[in-house]
């Protein structure tokens, strides 16, 4: 899938991206590191891989922000993107 990057914090290595649509959807250091990538400039075309996530909010009824910082209804709750890497043509 593609997506922009919006942000990144390079001590962290975490961030969003923008999918096509919109939708911003958070990223940790370990979706960073398995692209291989050593720096994410904004605006930039990435290529990410997500996986759907196994228990939401609205599941367990917690109401808690999951593991990406996200809320059930919310832009992007219930994607976890496993990496992140550039898009290429």
């Amino acid at each position: 899938m593609q997506a922009t990057a919006y942000t990144y914090d390079p001590v962290s290595r975490c961030g969003q991206v923008l999918l096509d649509d919109g939708t911003p959807v958070p990223f940790d250091a370990a979706a960073f590191d398995a692209g291989g990538l050593r720096l994410l400039r904004p605006g930039q075309r990435v290529r990410i891989e997500t996986e759907p996530e196994t228990v939401t909010e609205m599941e367990t009824g917690s109401g808690s922000a999951d593991g990406n910082g996200a809320r059930s209804g919310e832009p992007g709750a219930g994607r976890r993107i496993t990496l992140v890497t550039l898009q290429t043509f």
